[in-house]
């Protein structure tokens, strides 16, 4: 398999955890730092059961259950608790940690010979190439679709709110610590089937593999919408997406640097970060930035004058 095929492929896996992340650091306003452990209990989760003899599909379901009670434990820790949301993140994360390896019985767990959802792909010779690529990406546009759908119902309109304005929402009776506790719960869940996805698509679960994940997941939100905007909720996650593939793509590119490591890869992801921080301010990111503010204002006149 060819890298920047797999890379495409892994981009595309990890798109459906971006999104989780979007959800909380974007949507609700919510620096959540539970996905690092998350995402492993999500791998753990699938690969036992998969080794035990569950069907992939369930076991992929089960994966997303278990990072959504990873996202209630956090959600409740800071709405009922009172605690800080990053330190209820953290302590969520350093939690999983031990329960990880309890559902692991040990570090990893191979899947090297075991049935998965990537089996007949990997079988039919498929993987690293055009077939596994669209297949791949039908599942993030599927998953970005229900996610634009689930924001624009009163449900979600009302975790948009609590993340704009908490006290303004709260004040029409907007019970905003059930807003967040959902928002992390869908959020972790997502990431859960992310983290089932890849253990599948790698062959294994590793108890490392959720480490710094945060980070990637943050690259991905904050380089697409720098490079493909940010204006509308459609456009912002398919921005994810597309911000996913193009982070994992850096990566592959940065990696075939001679003078880099594959232990680089972290120090390369805050770069990453960091570029895609600065891009707005750079000449003519900072053009088109002020274009699509021009559209909106223009935009915004001409409805208020139809309607007068």
């Amino acid at each position: 398999m060819s890298a920047l095929p797999a890379a495409v492929e892994l981009g595309l896996i990890y798109a459906v955890m971006a999104l989780g992340v979007y959800l909380t650091f974007r949507i609700l306003n919510f620096p959540d730092l539970t996905v690092d452990g998350s995402f492993t209990t999500g791998a753990a989760t699938a690969a036992v059961l998969i080794t035990g003899g569950t069907h992939p599909a369930l076991a992929t379901l089960a994966a997303g259950v278990a990072g959504l009670t990873a996202g209630v434990v956090t959600g409740l820790l800071h709405a009922k608790g009172g605690i800080n949301p990053l330190l209820a993140g953290i302590l969520t994360q350093i939690g999983l940690y031990s329960i990880n390896l309890r559902i692991m019985g040990g570090a990893n767990v191979p899947l090297l010979r075991e049935d998965t959802l990537i089996t007949p792909l990997r079988e039919n010779g498929l993987l690293g190439g055009a077939v596994a690529i669209g297949i791949f990406g039908a599942v993030a546009i599927l998953v970005k679709l229900a996610l634009d759908w689930f924001l624009h119902t009163d449900t979600g309109l009302a975790l948009q709110a609590t993340g704009d304005n908490e006290a303004m929402i709260r004040s029409f009776g907007v019970n905003t610590d059930r807003t967040k506790i959902l928002g992390l719960a869908l959020s972790n869940g997502l990431v859960g089937l992310a983290g089932a996805g890849v253990a599948q698509y790698q062959g294994f679960a590793d108890i490392s593999m959720g480490i710094g994940l945060i980070i990637a997941g943050l690259a991905s939100v904050i380089l697409g919408q720098a490079v493909f905007g940010s204006r509308l909720i459609v456009i912002s996650t398919l921005a994810v997406v597309l911000g996913s593939i193009l982070y994992r793509v850096a990566i592959q590119l940065a990696l075939q640097v001679p003078w880099l490591e594959a232990n680089d890869m972290k120090l390369v992801s805050a770069v990453l970060v960091v570029t895609a921080l600065l891009l707005p301010r750079w000449g003519v990111f900072r053009r088109v930035g002020a274009l699509r503010s021009l559209r909106r204002t223009a935009a915004t006149t001409t409805t208020t004058a139809g309607g007068q």
